[in-house]
């Protein structure tokens, strides 16, 4: 029987099934490495949702609980503090007080974290600590006070104080943690061009095994549909991307598919956008696989995922999960596709945005261009992205640390 190593991981957030990227990915992070891994999860939350789902890949599970975001206290230690505002809404003395105990009183092989923010709570140990960053927060800060307008614009230069303290933390935490995992080929290359360390691992990201596996449930819409989702709307990328297709490209597409339909589907979607709900823009929530809202539903009923973004960052997992189920994608450059690695206008489409309503016209209106793009996409998937074969590679990178 193979020994187990026993890993401390750190999150600042229960992972779970939900439509966040960051939780998606954490929680199959979880579920893949349970069986060569002994795992203890401190995590933070304002509630329980999604435990029990862990409680069969955790051997442990320690539950912080965490304060609201924006409370008057946090945003004026930040003025005071080195740290950025991100950061200090992570600082705590029980997470800190959490991972000290079991420190003291269990023996891991190595810490596990999840984002750099909650780094800050580790002690000083001589357990090698695997820094895993989902995404580039400072970039995706630097994004949001880059686009500020009317009055918010006066806010700017107290948000690039925030945006210089963010990426000096960020950089620091890559620079002097034992080990630096990237989610992406792309994040890969930015950290090791910030910290010149040549060392910098890489995470493939990928689908769970069931999305690829997935039995047909629903048939397909009888009108030409769109969609954008299954996201989490409150992620400014996703609202961005949500709004650009609203004010750009929905009029210019509607006008040549007077039928067609759009679905802007995902966690708080009715919150930001139930304003434009109607016969032909349908606005829905939708949660984990199961549940009342099922993301598949949406993936299986549509005919093209449009997801055009303003900056980069994210996991990408719409697009995975998409592709996954033969589901055409098109984005610009800006957005991209991460780390999938396609052959353009033969796996997805990644075009100008000049060129996007043409381009969603042709695979709404061809049905043999759509069927190609969906099919080769889905092989793509298949046979390259799914997660248990990304685990697979940090299960190594956790050898290769342990056995030194």
């Amino acid at each position: 029987m193979i020994k187990k190593r026993r890993i401390l991981m750190i999150t600042p957030y229960i992972p779970r099934l939900s439509q966040s990227g960051g939780q998606r990915s954490s929680f199959y992070s979880i579920k893949y490495l349970a069986p060569k891994n002994d795992i203890t999860l401190i995590c933070f939350s304002r509630d329980e949702e999604g435990v029990e789902d862990l409680r069969q890949y955790c051997q442990k599970i320690i539950i912080v609980k965490r304060g609201k975001t924006w409370d008057l206290k946090k945003v004026l230690r930040t003025a005071f503090s080195p740290y950025p505002f991100l950061v200090v809404n992570y600082i705590s003395d029980d997470f800190r007080k959490a991972i000290q105990k079991e420190i003291d009183t269990e023996k891991f092989d190595l810490i596990h974290c999840d984002c750099f923010y909650p780094m800050p709570n580790i002690p000083k140990t001589n357990i090698p600590v695997v820094l895993v960053d989902l995404t580039i927060e400072y970039a995706v800060y630097q994004h949001y006070v880059e686009s500020l307008s009317g009055w918010k614009k006066l806010l700017k230069p107290l948000l690039w104080i925030d945006v210089r303290k963010l990426k000096y933390w960020e950089t620091h935490y890559w620079k002097n943690t034992h080990t630096v995992v990237a989610f992406g080929l792309e994040d890969q290359k930015i950290i090791s061009s910030l910290t010149g360390r040549r060392d910098i691992q890489y995470f493939q990201n990928g689908v769970d095994q069931k999305y690829i596996d997935a039995p047909i449930k629903t048939k397909k819409s009888d009108k030409p549909s769109i969609l954008f989702g299954v996201s989490n709307m409150k992620w400014m990328q996703n609202r961005e991307s949500v709004e650009l297709i609203l004010d750009k490209y929905w009029p210019q597409i509607k006008s040549k598919i007077p039928d067609c339909e759009l679905y802007i589907i995902g966690r708080f979607a009715p919150d930001f956008f139930g304003k434009y709900a109607s016969q032909d823009i349908i606005v829905a929530e939708a949660d984990s696989d199961g549940q009342k809202y099922d993301p598949q539903y949406y993936y299986q009923h549509s005919w093209l995922l449009l997801a055009p973004m303003g900056s980069g960052g994210g996991t990408r997992n719409k697009f995975l999960e998409g592709m996954a189920f033969g589901l055409p994608v098109i984005t610009n450059p800006q957005g991209g596709m991460g780390s999938i690695k396609i052959k353009n206008y033969e796996h997805a489409i990644v075009c100008p945005d000049k060129d996007i309503v043409k381009n969603s016209v042709k695979i709404l209106t061809d049905s043999k261009f759509r069927k190609k793009i969906g099919d080769n996409a889905q092989k793509l998937i298949k046979n390259e992205y799914s997660f248990e074969r990304g685990v697979e590679g940090l299960n190594q990178i956790y050898e290769n640390i342990t056995k030194k």
